[in-house]
């Protein structure tokens, strides 16, 4: 038979109460009798049922993940932090894609929404950066947070993200103590904010070294492996072309090098390349890409317990969680052979 709350508070030799608490990680509990009661659980096998543990505590123990863009590398870094969250309490997330043109998107929402009972929201980029959306959440009283949002949607709702600014002026002046000074820029997708501020960070580094940028250096791309593809066959065309190239991700940086792999320019001899993000994807390409280690994956967890601890039950006196980043040098850039 299957074992109940009850088999395991006797077990364990305490209340139905304090296995509750245990099972939900609330506090109150002595860490020696949390174990105790978790051996019990474990001994038993036992499962909470989540439509009763829903019917007692009005909550349905659901997360969603909605997303529209187009690096699966990323979702799936996100998506991997919110599931682990979720899972350590006892939650379950379900990740949806919303596809659609803008002027339906609220529309859109508000039937996903209605199908779907759900504790909370994550939404990623570029979905965080829509301030309409926020009027369907108000609407249905579903608490969300966003991730890498506006400066104008972090003033509203609590949110998760990092120094886009800071990060890109800290990998362009890395490229530049290494010897570089003609660098070329692939800007993300213009409906992401992240995009913007990641461009404003390169610019005020080269501004700051002294060091020009023609217009036709840098070019717009839209986070995706193709548009990186395109940019970096106009930047690498003839003779004249940058020494090395910083990509707003690593999709765009990982276009840079097949292009440069058929047009044989070694890399890092004769180009030198770095992306942002550091997805999985930047450790297993060659030569392995130099890249900004954004905490993706924490993104994704922090989101999931700001949500499950209820935190935005007090939205807009909550400042925004901003995670730390680091510069990851790998093979992909060196200083260069030449000067443009």
């Amino acid at each position: 038979m299957t074992a109940t709350i009850t088999d395991v508070a006797r077990l364990a030799g305490v209340s139905m109460k304090t296995v509750s608490r245990v099972l939900n990680n609330e506090p109150n509990v002595t860490a020696k009798t949390r174990e105790r009661v978790q051996a019990a659980a474990a001994e038993l096998r036992y499962r909470p049922n989540l439509s009763a543990r829903g019917l007692a505590s009005s909550r349905k123990f659901l997360l969603a993940l909605l997303y529209d863009n187009p690096s699966a590398e990323y979702i799936a870094a996100i998506q991997a932090g919110a599931t682990e969250a979720c899972r350590k309490r006892g939650f379950h997330l379900v990740v949806e894609p919303i596809r659609v043109p803008n002027g339906e998107i609220t529309t859109e929402l508000e039937v996903l929404l209605q199908r779907l009972p759900v504790d909370g929201v994550i939404l990623t980029p570029p979905l965080s950066d829509m301030n309409a959306l926020k009027d369907v959440f108000d609407d249905v009283k579903i608490p969300y947070v966003p991730i890498a949002p506006s400066e104008e949607t972090k003033a509203k709702v609590p949110s998760v993200g990092m120094d886009d600014i800071t990060a890109a002026e800290e990998m362009t002046q890395y490229l530049i103590s290494i010897g570089h000074k003609d660098i070329g820029f692939i800007v993300g997708a213009p409906d992401h904010s992240a995009s913007h501020l990641r461009k404003t960070g390169f610019l005020s580094a080269m501004k700051a070294a002294g060091l020009d940028v023609p217009q036709n250096r840098i070019l717009q791309g839209d986070f995706s492996f193709e548009s990186g593809k395109a940019c970096a066959q106009k930047l690498l065309a003839g003779a004249d072309r940058p020494t090395a190239i910083f990509a707003s991700n690593d999709d765009m940086a990982a276009a840079v090098l097949s292009v440069a792999g058929k047009k044989n320019i070694s890399v890092p001899n004769d180009l030198s390349v770095a992306g942002f993000d550091d997805t999985a994807l930047a450790g297993v390409i060659w030569p392995p890409l130099t890249t900004i280690r954004q905490p993706i994956h924490d993104m994704g967890s922090r989101a999931a317990r700001m949500l499950i601890n209820g935190v935005t039950k007090t939205t807009e006196d909550i400042p925004p969680l901003m995670l730390e980043h680091n510069i990851i040098v790998r093979a992909s850039t060196a200083p260069p052979a030449r000067q443009s």
